[in-house]
C-alpha cells in the first residue's frame, strides 16, 4: 500500500482558518457505506442520525497551552511544542530555533521563566522548568494555544473557548479531538433526551498526530505514540450496547484509535498505556460501527483510517465531492458522518 494512493487535491482557501460561528452551524457530509450516497446536512441535525439503542464514544481529552516563545542568550528566537509533559518539571517537546539548543542550553521564555536543555529522546527535546512551578502552572500562565500549523495566524481569545470540546476534562492533549468541536451542551442534552448513551474514552493526542508521512511504502512508516485510558466502564457499555442490538459510534479518529488498541485480543478490554496502532484499509474493526469524524490532511494516517473504515474509493470520492461543495477542512472546519445502517437522516 503506497502513500500516494491518498492523496487527493486541496485549495488552500478551503482550510478553516476560524472556527464557524456556533459549534453546531457547521456542516455535515454524510456517507452512508451501503447505499454510497452523499448527501449535505447541517451540524444541528446529527441527533437525526442516532437510533435509541447507539453509544457514543467522546474522547474527553483537554488541550493544555503547549506553545512557547523565547529566546536563547544569543538572543535566537525558540518556539517550543510541548509533546508529553514527563512530570512536574519536566516535558519532552518540538523546538524551532535557527540552530538546534544543545544540551545544558537555558532559553529564557515570557515571563521570565527558564527552560533547560537536558538533551533528545527519540525525535523531541527533553527539557526542565528552573522553576518551583508546576509545568501545567507554568502553561496555563504564559503557554499559546497549539493551533495546528495550517492554520496560519496567532493564537486568539476565541482559541481559548472554541479549540477545546465542551466536555474536555483530563488535560493532556496538544491538539484539539476536532470532531468533538462541533457538539455544544445543547445539542449534548438534546442527545441525551432521545435515550441515546454517551460515554467517554481518553487519548491525549499529540504533535505526531501532524508529522507527515515520509515513506512511500506504508509498511515502513513508524506510527507515533499517543496515551490511551479505557475503562472497565466503558468497555461494559460497549457490551451491552452490542447485546441490545445498537451502534458503537465514535466521535473522532482518536475515539476509533482508543477503541481499537483496546481490543486487539478480538473483544473489549480495560486499557491503560501507550498506543502506536496504525490503522489502514484491510484493517478489521473490532468495537466500532459508525463514526463521526472531521476532513484530515491528504496522504495522512487519519484519512487512512477513514478510508480503512469506508473504503479507500468511496472516502476519496467523498472527499472530491466535499471539495466541489466548497466544505471546509480540518481542525476548524465541516464534519462527516459514515455509517454502517441506514439512518432516518
Amino acid at each position: 500500500m503506497r502513500r500516494s494512493d491518498f492523496y487527493y487535491d486541496l485549495p488552500p482557501h478551503l482550510i478553516a482558518q476560524k472556527p464557524s460561528l456556533t459549534r453546531t452551524s457547521s456542516r455535515l457530509l454524510h456517507i452512508d457505506t451501503q447505499t454510497q450516497r452523499l448527501t449535505n446536512h447541517i451540524f444541528k441535525d446529527f441527533p437525526h442520525c442516532l437510533e435509541p439503542n447507539d453509544l457514543l464514544v467522546f474522547n474527553n481529552t483537554k488541550v493544555i497551552p503547549a506553545r512557547l516563545f523565547g529566546q536563547k542568550a544569543t538572543g535566537g528566537r525558540v518556539e517550543i511544542l510541548v509533546e508529553r509533559i514527563l512530570d512536574d518539571h519536566r516535558i519532552l517537546g518540538q523546538m524551532r530555533a535557527s540552530k538546534p539548543p544543545k544540551p545544558n542550553t537555558p532559553i529564557l521564555l515570557e515571563g521570565g521563566i527558564t527552560v533547560v536543555v537536558l538533551g533528545k529522546i527519540d525525535n523531541f527535546f527533553e527539557l526542565r522548568f528552573a522553576d518551583e512551578r508546576s509545568v501545567y502552572d507554568i502553561l496555563q500562565a504564559i503557554g499559546h494555544i497549539p493551533l495546528p500549523p495550517y492554520i496560519v495566524r496567532d493564537d486568539d481569545n476565541i482559541d481559548q473557548e472554541r479549540y477545546q470540546t465542551v466536555y474536555a476534562q483530563n488535560l493532556g492533549a496538544v491538539a484539539a479531538p476536532t470532531a468533538g468541536l462541533h457538539f455544544d451542551k445543547q445539542l449534548l442534552a438534546e442527545i441525551s433526551a432521545k435515550g441515546i448513551q454517551q460515554t467517554f474514552v481518553t487519548l491525549h493526542v499529540g504533535a505526531g498526530t501532524f508529522s507527515p508521512i515520509r515513506e512511500e511504502d506504508l509498511s515502513l512508516h513508524v506510527m507515533h505514540s499517543e496515551w490511551v485510558s479505557v475503562s472497565t466502564e466503558v468497555c461494559e457499555q460497549i457490551r451491552a450496547t452490542r447485546a441490545r442490538g445498537g451502534r458503537v459510534i465514535a466521535i473522532g479518529t482518536t475515539a476509533v484509535r482508543a477503541l481499537e488498541t483496546a481490543s486487539q485480543s478480538g473483544e473489549i478490554q480495560p486499557y491503560q498505556g501507550e498506543t502506536r496502532l496504525f490503522i489502514t484499509p484491510g484493517y478489521v474493526f473490532k468495537s466500532v460501527d459508525a463514526l463521526l469524524t472531521n476532513f484530515h490532511l491528504p496522504e495522512s494516517t487519519l484519512l487512512m483510517l477513514v478510508s480503512a473504515f469506508a473504503g479507500t474509493d468511496l472516502t476519496l470520492q467523498a472527499y472530491r465531492y466535499a471539495v466541489q461543495q466548497q466544505y471546509r477542512f480540518f481542525s476548524y472546519g465541516d464534519a462527516m458522518w459514515i455509517n454502517h445502517k441506514v439512518t432516518t437522516i
